[in-house]
């Protein structure tokens, strides 16, 4: 795969992006794919390794070495079409997947692995600007009906693939537009919205249904009953994700200017989108702190530089991570390390080992926060004697994650089952997988499997697809 000396002619290349100082004026992307060049320098460094562990690092199984190999022969057209084959919507990976294929990657046992995300980017990027990403409407209908609930990136994967195995899809969506997460918990400046909207309306053509401001189980003048949904349609898929936010319950929590993350980032999704957001929480001017220290407190980072804060700081409950891991203990398998995000870069104090034990205000509002420092021993924490601290706090966000779906509506109606963790109750495997407690209902993504990646989701949705294609016809030709 690739040139065979590749690996050790060629250095691995990041993706050039516009300096800090200047990206922080504004919400658009600012990361530049690779050159056609660039991009098939770095496909070269794809080994010949026999066993590509990369593919099944990748939650999709992504065909990894072909395609890089592809684009180390410059045959575009064809790299997007294996990539296609696994994935729905790789301009969305592309951009905000972690990469777990690249940690798996065999040249990253001893060396920097292959650019793998950057040569997804490349490819699903010139796919669209050659005009290669076309629908693909089902050559006959099957007359049969499906809802999916939830548009997020397990619901728009499982509609367009049951749309191309010829069933009538409706996808109803509780907000106002399209995407789920994709469009309300992921800022504009790692995802810009033109990228869910061009891929709606693919979809759209093949034949999906979309139906926003419908909150299905819920309540209000937009609800609509989810039992309705059974007799209407011959199946239905939940995907409406893990919304439910861990709460920090201590004194002053109740103060103004402390908020869960999600109230805070989908306004500024709102505003950039043209929307006038009353009451908008905002950071400008405030000495800002973000507690919980993965992807959703890099986001709430990003936005509050956006916004014009006095300061950042992000605080993590856990210990500093090592700066690189011990890659022949771990690999191939995801590593804890240090991990420094975009919007790290662009301005933030972080501290770790730091527990949050109150909130302080006055008039009603948070004027700063008390914490401690706390040591793990033995997997149990325990605050450090003499260690407490003030610090200055006018907006708290907290992004701590989240503890499964939101229970009232939807699940409550349905009388669906749930595990231990209150996610929506189906396997993966086996008969029946992503079946529900409900034979008509389906499970996927985050609902199912709790707080996720979108490329788990989009895994999920396709499986989902090929589980409701098997149930409405008795066999699937959908891949899973």
């Amino acid at each position: 795969m690739g040139k065979i000396t590749g690996f050790m002619e060629f250095q691995r290349l990041q993706e050039a992006s516009e300096a800090p100082e200047s990206r922080k004026r504004h919400y658009h992307e600012f990361v530049q794919h690779l050159s056609d060049k660039e991009a098939g320098v770095q496909g070269a460094r794809c080994m010949d390794c026999g066993t590509p562990f990369c593919t099944s690092g990748c939650p999709v199984n992504n065909i990894i070495p072909d395609w890089n190999d592809m684009v180390y022969r410059q045959n575009w057209r064809e790299a997007l079409e294996t990539l296609h084959s696994t994935n729905n919507f790789p301009e969305f990976t592309g951009r905000v997947c972690p990469a777990p294929c690249e940690a798996a990657c065999t040249l990253n046992i001893n060396n920097d692995p292959v650019g793998i995300k950057s040569i997804e980017h490349a490819i699903i990027d010139k796919g669209w600007e050659m005009g290669w990403v076309l629908p693909l409407p089902p050559r006959q209908k099957s007359g049969k009906k499906v809802a999916v609930v939830g548009s997020g990136p397990a619901g728009l994967a499982c509609a367009q693939q049951l749309a191309r195995a010829g069933h009538d899809v409706v996808l109803y969506e509780k907000s106002d537009r399209i995407g789920g997460l994709l469009r309300y918990g992921i800022p504009d400046f790692k995802l810009e919205k033109h990228l869910i909207d061009r891929r709606v309306e693919q979809m759209r053509t093949e034949g999906v249904e979309f139906r926003a401001n419908q909150a299905v189980g819920g309540r209000g003048k937009n609800a609509l009953s989810a039992r309705k949904l059974l007799q209407e349609f011959d199946a239905v898929v939940v995907s409406c994700g893990a919304e439910r936010p861990r709460d920090l319950p201590v004194p002053g929590r109740e103060l103004n200017g402390v908020h869960f993350a999600m109230e805070f980032l989908p306004q500024q999704n709102m505003a950039v989108a043209g929307d006038k957001v009353a009451g908008q929480i905002k950071a400008s001017g405030k000495h800002v702190v973000v507690i919980g220290g993965g992807d959703t407190g890099s986001d709430c980072v990003g936005t509050s530089n956006r916004q014009g804060a006095a300061s950042v700081t992000q605080f993590e409950l856990l210990p500093q991570p090592p700066a690189q891991e011990n890659k022949p203990l771990v690999w191939p398998d995801w590593p804890i390390k240090l991990r420094t995000s975009s919007s790290h870069e662009e301005g933030c104090e972080r501290d770790w080992s730091v527990a949050t034990k109150r909130f302080e205000g006055a008039d009603g509002k948070v004027e700063k926060l008390i914490a401690a420092r706390v040591e793990w021993k033995d997997g149990k924490m325990a605050e450090v004697p003499g260690s407490e601290f003030e610090m200055k706090a006018d907006l708290v966000l907290l992004a701590m994650g989240f503890l499964g779906p939101v229970q009232q509506g939807l699940i409550e109606e349905l009388a669906l089952d749930q595990d231990a963790r209150s996610n929506v109750k189906a396997t993966t495997d086996g008969p029946g997988c992503y079946t529900t407690s409900n034979p008509k209902v389906f499970a996927a993504g985050d609902m199912r499997r709790g707080q996720s990646l979108v490329v788990w989701a989009i895994r999920e949705g396709r499986q989902c697809a090929r589980a409701v294609d098997e149930f409405l016809m008795g066999t699937s030709d959908l891949p899973r």
